[in-house]
Order: structure tokens, then sequence, then C-alpha cells
């Protein structure tokens, strides 16, 4: 059945704050450098009443995905939870300005629209600090079963598997793209999810639910359990159709039906900024999933795509993705 959509993605829908910060304020506020930490309001609000001057700008890892989709030409929706209060509307715009759908209900002003607060240090990690307000609060009532039943893929974000309501909408996602025969892509996210919801992650795999999995080396070691990130993704590889593993600076591969590519990442002028480089790659291989193209190719697209995104502030495309990817592509032959 032909879709109407290529990508749908339910994630968090958050509003990044992305301000630069050195080693001594990272190690004054207690945080784990390069890491990303859960935190309640009153954290969100001490900690960005100290942060220095940041960016708004929204994001959340699957709309950042979505974003890059959108960005290669891709049609797109979105299906996230914010509040009725300023940053909920700072997000909705956004992502509509994009050409993205996104009619998700907002909820009342209580929780409020989630934020994640990102200190960026001078070398391009960063340290992020995730309130997820109203974001964790994603009924199953919000799921649109049509929208998914004429989507192509259904990308789903590992990190809001952690609350259980936007977990229970989730599952009934799920079963809406298997029963209309639709791909399922699936982000582990951070190897904190893994350890919390790894049992949940490990039957979704082994009943056939996902269909695409995203991972980078740490997760792929959490989710496996073996002694060696080359030896979990040979297992892991047996159990889905298809496993696209990242590995930072040292590239990318993916295994999909017996074949196996693997590519360099893409060199870049400056590292300014991680945040969405992931997410961007996600997008890449994805786009080029959509538009039918070998592993290689996808895999290709991706790193071109988060070699755009770590070369500026802010998880969302700057330049011209459709373009690069292009000169990229034809470079090949």
């Amino acid at each position: 059945m032909t879709a109407k959509y290529d990508v749908v993605a339910i994630g968090n829908a958050i509003v990044d704050v992305i301000a630069s910060a050195d080693e001594a304020f990272i190690a004054s506020e207690n945080l784990t450098r390069g890491s990303m930490q859960l935190i309640d309001a009153a954290r969100a609000t001490e900690l960005y009443g100290r942060m220095g001057p940041g960016r708004e700008v929204s994001g959340g890892s699957a709309g950042n995905t979505i974003a890059g989709l959108a960005a290669l030409g891709q049609q797109c929706a979105f299906i996230g939870q914010v509040a009725d209060d300023q940053l909920g509307e700072v997000f909705a715009h956004d992502i509509r300005a994009l050409g993205v759908r996104f009619d998700t209900a907002k909820r009342g002003v209580e929780p409020p629209t989630a934020r994640c607060l990102i200190l960026v240090t001078a070398d391009g990690q960063r340290t992020m600090n995730t309130f997820l307000g109203a974001s964790q609060f994603l009924p199953a009532a919000a799921i649109d079963h049509d929208l998914i039943a004429n989507s192509a893929i259904l990308y789903l974000e590992g990190y809001l598997w952690d609350p259980e309501e936007p977990r229970a909408a989730m599952r009934a996602a799920i079963d809406t793209a298997k029963a209309n025969g639709r791909k399922v892509a699936f982000t582990l996210s951070d190897a904190f999810v893994i350890d919390r919801h790894g049992a949940d992650f490990r039957t979704l795999i082994d009943a056939g639910d996902i269909d695409i999995l995203f991972a980078n080396d740490g997760e792929v070691h959490a989710l496996m359990g073996t002694a060696d990130v080359a030896s979990a993704v040979t297992a892991l590889s047996a159990k889905v159709a298809t496993l696209v593993v990242t590995h930072g600076a040292a590239g990318a591969e993916a295994h999909s039906g017996g074949g196996h590519a693997r590519v360099a990442a893409e060199p870049i002028a400056q590292l300014v900024d991680t945040t969405g480089a992931g997410d961007l790659f996600a997008a890449g291989f994805l786009s080029g999933q959509a538009q039918g193209r070998s592993l290689e190719d996808s895999l290709v697209m991706g790193a071109v795509c988060a070699a755009e995104v770590i070369s500026h502030y802010g998880p969302r495309p700057e330049g011209d993705l459709m373009a690069l990817v292009a000169a990229r592509l034809g470079q090949r032959g």
C-alpha cells in the first residue's frame, strides 16, 4: 500500500537551551561531562539561572531526526506532547515551519513544555540536563493511527520509553504499524535507557517488532552484554532486519539481509557542537532507505548530515542538506 508519509516519528517534544561552558563550570555543578541526565523542574530553574547566555532551539532526539528528514525532502510527521505555554508554541511553530505535520493537542500549562539545558565545552562535547515536563505525559489517545498506517516508517525514540504513559502509546503505535505492513525504526538513545528497559527492548527485537535499529558503541554493548562491541554487533545483527551502529569519529556500519557496509566519518573544518549528531545521522540513513538506496549510500547520507550538524551550534541542520548529500553521492559516481 502506498504511503502518504515517508516517516512519522514519536518522541520527546523538547526545546533546547544551548550555552557555552568551561570545564570548571561542569565540575562546579557536579555534572558528568558528555552525559545526559534527567532533572526536575527546580533543578532546571536553578541550572538555567547559572548558565551563560543561551540559544533556544526546538529539539528532542526524534524531532531532530524528523527535521533532518524534512530538510532532505522527505514527507514527515511528528507526534509529541507540549504544554499550552510559550515554549510549547516555540516547538510547534518551529517543526511546522519545516513542513512537518504536527497535530498533537497541547496539554494544560502544568507540567510545562520540556526543555534540555545543553552545556557545550570548547571541544564540542555536550553535557545535557533534561527536564521532560509535558513530553513524558504523551497519552495513547494522542496516537493518530491513520497517520501511522499511512507512513512507510514509524520512528521511535528510546528516551521516550522511560515514562509509562508514552511507553504504552508507542506500543500501540507499533501494533498499528505492524498491522499495516509498515516498518518500525527504533533508536536506543542512551545506555541509561537500556539499563532501565533493556529487557523490553530485547523482547521487541526477539518478537520481530523492530525492523531498523540504531545504536552507538556503548548502547549496542549495553544491550547485548557481550565482552566487546564487535561481538555485540555480530550477535545483534542476527536478530534485526537492519542494524545501524555509529562509531563516532570512526564512522558507522550497517547490517541488513546478510549484507554489510561501513563508511568513514565525513571530514569537517571544525567541530563546534556534537548535539544532534546521532539524530541527524539517523535522518540521513532513513532518507536513503526511503529513497530505496543501498546500505552504503544510506550510511554516507547519514555521515554527511551528522558532519553538517556538528559544524555549528544546535541540533537542527542549517546548511542545505539536499545539496550536500547530492554533491557527496555524486563524488561516488
